[in-house]
Order: C-alpha cells, then structure tokens, then sequence
C-alpha cells in the first residue's frame, strides 16, 4: 500500500484526500507541481502528473528510489537500470543520466540537470564533462584513457582498475561545441567502439578530434564480440585488454614522433642464447622445409631438450625451462605427446594451447592472428617460458601472407610477446614447391618479409633412399642476425613404442655429425639426390605402363620418352627399378626392351647407349 503521507514527508508536499502534492524534482520546495493520486488501476497503485515538465516515470523512478513505491516487477515496464552523475574537475555535481529499461531490451536514457537541491529534466545550457572527470585528473597521466560509448561500459573498465570514460547519450551526444576533445588534450586515448557501423564512425570521429586537439588516440576493435556487441558482451579479461592495447600503442600514429637515443647511453647486453648460435630468448626463428622432412619432430625435440634440461645437437647442456607449443596440424593427444614423450620431454613443462574459452563452458579454436592478448596472458601463468612454438607460423597472418605489409604487421604481435616474455619464438613453414637450387631464405612459403623478420632460419631437407641405403636428412643454419650462419647437423627419424603405451609408437630425432658448409651448399647436395630419386620413380612407373602390352623397339621407347618429357639418362638409370631387360634383336635387328620377370636379370650392368642395347647375358 502506497503511504502518501510518508510521500509529503520525504518530498516536501501536503496530503488531500487521495492526492499528494510536492515539488518536481529540481524546482524550489515552494513548488507543487506533481501531483500523485492513488489509483488501484495505475502501476504501483499511484498515478502521477507533473504540471511543470517533470517526466512521470522518472519521478516514480526516484520515489522507488528513496523506497516509497516497490521494486518494480519484471514485465511492468519500463524499470531503472541504473543512474550516472558527471562531475566537473571540483567535484561538483553538475548533471546526471537515468538509464531505464523495458523487459525485451529496450532502453531510453534520460538527463537531468542539478537544480539546487533537486533535479530538472533536461541539460539546458549545463556545461559538458566527461564521465568520471574527476578520476581522470587523478589518474597517472601516463596510462591510457579508455573511451567508450556509454557509462555502464566506462564503469566496467574502471572496475578493472582502467582509466575510463564516456559521454553522455554515447555516439549521439559527442559534439565539438562541448569540447570533450580538449579535455582529454595532451593524453593516451584507447577507443573502444562497439561491434556496429554506428560505433565504429564514433570512433572514427572521436579520433580525428582528439588527434586534432593534441591528444593521441588509437582505436582497438574487440576481438569476438557479437553483431552490435561491446565491452559487457565481451569475454576477455583485464589482462587480455592490457595486452591487445599495448600491440595497438606499439603502433605508430599521426602524432607519433622518433625518438633519438645517443651511443654512450645505451647499455650493451649479450644475446641471451638458450642453445649458443641456434636458439635466442625474445627473438624470432623459422624452421622451413619440404614435406616430410620432420620439421615439426624436430621442434618437438628441441622442445624436449628444455624442458628436461637434456642436450643439444652438439652435445652442449639446455638450460631447463617450459615451453608452449599451439598446432594447427597435429592432434596434441595422439601426434604431439608421443613424440614429446619419446624424445624425454618433462611432460609437467610442456604446456600445449587448446583453445579459447568463451566464458560459459564452451571452447574455440585459437587463433594465433587474433588471439595473441589471450595467448600473452595465458603465458604470463606459465613460470619460466623459454620456448613458444606457432606451427605453421603462416597461420599468424590474417591478411595476404605474400605482401610484406601484412606478413609484418601479422607477426609483430608474437615477435613483442616473445620480446616481453624473454622467450624464444620459434615458426615452422614450409618450402614454396618449384624452388629447388634456390637460396635457401628464397623459398620460405609467402612474403619475403618471414625470413627478414625473422633473426635465425634453419632449414630441414631430406634425400630419398637409394636402393639399400638408408634416407640421409640434415638440419642448417640458413641465416642469423645475431650469430655465425651455415653450418648444420644430419639427422635420423626413429619409431620408438612408449614405454608404458602398449601399441603407441612415436617418431623421434636420432642426431648425428656436425656439418660444415653454407645452408645452399649442404641442400644442393641432398636434395639433388632426392630430385633425382623422384624424377627415377617417375620414369620407372612410365616405363611400366609404356611395356604393359608388350615390347618396344628401344628407339621407340626413346621417342616415347622424348614426348612424355623424360630425360633419356633418367629412363635408362630406371630400368632396373621398373624391372625391364633390354635385348638385342638379332643380326641387324634394333635392341628391344621388355618387362622381364623374377628370374631375369633386370638391369644392364653399364649404362646403355644411345640405342640402349646392352650385351644379352650369357
């Protein structure tokens, strides 16, 4: 039951009968402009009218407030969401907004203006201030402003420990007659616009504006947020938003300016090597090769060396440490823990990236293009991190990985991790097919710009067995900004079964010799071999299907061979792989080949002449 009588008290105003009268707020106690009845029928039970522009709800909204109407139920209408007083740089109260709310997720705002002890509707000619002026004054001058569209979302931020800031009525109330731009003059500030065309033009507006009156403002798009979402819909935490706005601030803008350093200030350090010449905290290295070359076993090996404190190639000791791996190829559970394990990695070390929780329960891919604030914080609770691996390391480009632009601006937020984290970073790629002889940075898959990013580049290449040998595979120094390059080491892909894994079997690396020589050197010898393998078993399943119907007049094969594109000395070298015997006809017949059988020797001894006749065997 509605007591208007506590109503007069609270308000100021006389009771009559049924009716209250009292001062809207904001008008002088001498004021009986509103006027509430009882009515059973109205919300609350109370009707009110305002004769002099209060607005209705507002007044009952401020009743409810001092606790003289119920809270009101879900589904009665519109409800008070909450109330934001702005403060100039004094403390004094100058205005405020009420946000209120109908069920479904409608929302109007509503300003007032202070009016002596009271509130009037409206801002009239009331000067503007920023939301939480006074805290912005107070905080490090340093740290970045964050602005955002509405104060519940500047509160949020705040709450996080952020400067943060809005305006009244968001992207519709910004207006250079308020001058909110030279209020933020001489400051950091980090926009945060919401997930729509509107807020993305305020932000646009409200950069140019703030660049204009001597402030310096960036502005960074939320990653994951819903269709017209923002900073509440957002799932990221402190830490996420403190990383993601220092990639941004390591940008450039246009009020950036280069900063001079003389000779005699700067303090020398040595490189920070992990394994001497190879492996550097805080720098960036690509391991690229052909398929099948082991590229990722390797990483894996080198990963297990840190983490159990093992040995290097060269026999040299590894500081121990953890590592982080993300791939993008390989199943963590089935693929990346055998091989860990067989290799002797400390398991508790080894920390491999799953995903993304969203919050709720759920889990997403990760995405090294987008998701490297998470990925920053995620490390940060990783004691000791000595080694990230990114695997590929195309996959942290988002744009077109073959113009430099995009591949720089791609990587630079994992090279600043790994800086920051004091962590070598560690990418594997590929070989661009149709490369072989080429300089070994040259056939980086993508933009030039990896290999130039990049401060060390190994290289793995393999060559195919030859009948009775065993694959030969060598690892090489390619480049290095920071040490000697060339140089490498062969090595040996084992199966190993785990131990206490009945039927799980891991490939592992066995190293071997050290190797002297420039990465082009050591590459053109082995993959020659492996060229030249290739180009053989072509030309042997030719050979087959050339022979299938019977035997051909060697200079037939010959012409065949010049039409099928097969060099001639290939065809002949794989004649004992496609099992064909070559016969002399007779006197004054051409020598003929033929698929020869089991008992047959199926090889010349030599290599064939031109006509590829050889002796018959006696």
């Amino acid at each position: 039951m509605v007591d208007l009588g506590r109503i007069a008290a609270t308000m100021g105003g006389e009771v009559s009968g049924n009716t209250v009268a009292f001062p809207t707020p904001g008008h002088s106690k001498r004021d009986r402009g509103t006027v509430a009845t009882l009515d059973p029928n109205a919300p609350d039970g109370l009707l009110v009218h305002s004769f002099n522009g209060g607005d209705p709800l507002a007044i009952k909204d401020e009743l409810r407030a001092r606790g003289m109407l119920p809270e009101r139920e879900r589904g009665e209408g519109w409800r008070l969401a909450g109330t934001y007083e702005y403060a100039d740089e004094t403390g004094t109260l100058l205005y405020r907004t009420v946000r209120k709310e109908m069920p479904g997720g409608r929302k109007r705002f509503v300003a007032q203006r202070r009016l002596g002890k009271g509130w009037a509707n409206g801002l009239a000619d009331t000067k503007r201030v920023l939301y939480r002026f006074p805290e912005l004054l107070a905080a490090d001058p340093n740290a970045p402003v964050y602005l955002v569209e509405g104060e519940r979302k500047a509160d949020k931020l705040a709450g996080w420990g952020f400067p943060a800031t809005a305006i009244a009525f968001g992207a519709k109330g910004w207006h250079p007659r308020h001058r909110y731009a030279e209020a933020l003059a001489g400051r950091t500030v980090v926009i945060l616009p919401d997930n729509d065309d509107p807020g993305r033009e305020f932000a646009q507006t409200v950069c140019a504006a703030i660049e204009a009156a001597g402030g310096t403002a960036h502005i960074v798009e939320l990653p994951g947020l819903p269709p017209k979402g923002d900073v509440i819909d957002w799932i990221g935490s402190a830490d996420e938003l403190r990383a993601l706005t220092q990639s941004v601030l390591n940008r450039p803008s246009a009020n950036s300016r280069v900063e001079l350093v003389r000779g005699d200030a700067l303090q020398i350090e040595p490189v920070d090597w992990l394994w001497p010449g190879w492996l550097a905290a805080g720098k960036l290295h690509i391991l690229a090769g052909r398929p099948g070359t082991g590229k990722t076993t390797i990483a894996l090996a080198l990963a297990a060396a840190i983490t159990s404190g093992g040995t290097w190639p060269d026999g040299s000791p590894a500081g121990k440490g953890s590592v982080v791996i993300w791939s993008g190829e390989d199943d963590p559970a089935d693929t990346l823990a055998p091989r860990l394990w067989v290799a002797g990695a400390d398991m508790a070390r080894v920390h491999i990236v799953r995903g993304v929780s969203d919050g709720q329960g759920g889990l997403r891919g990760f995405d090294p293009a987008g998701d490297t604030a998470g990925l920053s914080t995620a490390l940060a609770q990783v004691p000791d991190v000595r080694l990230l691996i990114i695997d590929p390391l195309v996959s942290a480009v988002a744009g077109d990985s073959h113009k430099n632009a995009e591949v720089r601006r791609g990587l630079q937020p994992l090279v600043d991790i790994a800086h920051m984290r004091k962590c070598a970073l560690l990418g594997i790629s590929h070989f661009t097919k149709g490369t072989l002889g080429s300089d070994p940075l040259d056939r980086v898959t993508g933009s030039l710009a990896f290999g130039a990013l990049a401060r060390l580049v190994m290289v793995a290449a393999k060559a195919e067995a030859k009948d009775g040998e065993q694959t030969q595979r060598l690892l090489a120094r390619a480049k290095s900004n920071i040490g000697p390059d060339g140089g490498g080491f062969i090595y040996d892909l084992r199966q190993d079964e785990l131990q206490g894994f009945r039927g799980v079997v891991a490939t592992r690396v066995q190293w071997g010799a050290a190797l002297d020589g420039t990465a082009r050197e050591l590459l053109a010898g082995v993959e020659a071999q492996g060229e030249e393998a290739n180009e053989r078993r072509g030309a042997a399943n030719w050979l087959r299907d050339l022979l299938a119907d019977g035997p051909l007049p060697a200079r037939e094969v010959k012409r065949h061979a010049d039409e099928a594109g097969h060099a001639w000395r290939t065809v002949q070298r794989a004649m004992q792989t496609a099992g064909v015997v070559s016969e002399r006809g007779g006197f004054g017949k051409p020598a003929a080949w033929r698929l020869g059988d089991s008992r047959a020797k199926i090889a010349p001894d030599r290599l064939c002449g031109a006509t590829g006749a050889t002796d018959r065997p006696g």
